[in-house]
């Protein structure tokens, strides 16, 4: 579609404003990419955590399933349908292996979801039913609505439920008490002074930005450009979800390492060797039966303190470059080719 206006400034947004307001203008760039990134990290996790699940029921087959949950394909909640809600369905429709019929929608208005409704997600107002039912349940409400939400959701949250939020309003740790969980993401951005904010602001047409090659390399977790940073932390947070997931899955300690490194060389064949030190302490991992699950890992605590893993990844420029790569080829490769590749 040809915009008409393009060269037309006295029509432009800019036009209507005071040299007061202008000098805001670069809140802008930084929505937008606060958006484009969070979306792709976010559709980033996803795939890590659903590949890895479809790695442990092909490694379990035949065995009996010590929970169903484990047993089925991930299944993607979406608590709010605004703008951020949109763009984060978008992107998963987009730039993941996820099935419509794997996600499912609360918000108080439904009917604003009939596109997504016709490609066959769900769609209801009961937020209590989709937590119950998510393996992930992605927070995509105002600030305001918090407190309110957690208290609905407050108990009625599986323990192997993963809250993803993408509010910075609100501390992991502060969520994790208002939802009486402990499985909780929470992306922390930070802002840093630079000339280059303005390459967001091509993503207000999120079908078109995450195609672009400059924006995905731009808003790689550990190298992000453009003024936005994202810390090891997080990093750090996923990697633990994968290790939580394989515990959930009561698989031995070596056979969660085992599964974990095979997926990153399998699928992005990138050869990443994680082991049991680089995610618990030495004196601990020299005690760990090789057939013992791993310990439940709280993700509030890794998102808050020093991990073994944290200072692993700090000194490990070589698995950095290989989770970067991994992130460039699944944002890179369309969404068809993944559900068309076997796991």
């Amino acid at each position: 579609m040809v915009d008409v206006a393009a060269d037309l400034s006295s029509v432009c947004f800019e036009s209507g404003l005071t040299d007061d307001e202008k000098n805001l203008l670069y809140l802008r760039a930084r929505s937008a990419g606060l958006t484009f990134c969070g979306c792709a990290h976010a559709a980033f996790m996803y795939e890590l955590v659903h590949s890895l699940r479809c790695a442990i029921r092909s490694h379990t087959a035949g065995r009996d399933p010590a929970e169903d949950r484990e047993d089925r394909d991930l299944c993607v909640g979406i608590l709010g349908l605004g703008h951020l809600g949109k763009q984060l369905l978008l992107f998963l429709l987009e730039k993941t292996s996820i099935k419509p019929s794997h996600v499912k929608i609360s918000t108080r208005r439904p009917e604003s979801a009939v596109e997504f409704v016709q490609r066959g997600v769900e769609c209801f107002f009961d937020s209590r039913r989709l937590a119950a039912w998510a393996d992930v349940l992605f927070l995509c409400c105002l600030p305001s609505h918090l407190p309110k939400v957690c208290a609905d959701l407050h108990s009625h949250l599986s323990k192997h439920c993963l809250v993803y939020t993408f509010s910075s309003a609100v501390p992991a740790t502060r969520l994790s008490a208002l939802l009486g969980h402990d499985y909780v993401l929470k992306p922390q951005y930070e802002f840093l002074a630079c000339d280059t904010a303005d390459m967001w602001l091509s993503c207000t047409q999120l079908t078109t930005a995450f195609t672009d090659p400059l924006l995905i390399e731009a808003s790689c977790p550990l190298t992000m450009k453009g003024g936005i940073s994202l810390g090891l932390n997080w990093v750090c947070a996923v990697l633990y979800s994968l290790l939580n997931t394989c515990t959930s899955a009561s698989l031995g300690s070596s056979e969660a390492l085992s599964l974990i490194n095979d997926m990153f060389k399998k699928k992005w064949a990138n050869t990443v060797q994680f082991n049991a030190q680089s995610f618990i302490s030495s004196s601990y991992a020299a005690s760990l039966p090789a057939d013992e699950p791993f310990p439940w890992i709280s993700l509030t605590d890794v998102q808050t303190k020093e991990t073994p893993l944290l200072r692993f990844l700090s000194n490990s420029k070589s698995v950095q470059q290989c989770i970067t790569a991994a992130y460039k080829s699944q944002l890179e490769t369309p969404a068809e080719l993944y559900r068309n590749t076997p796991m």
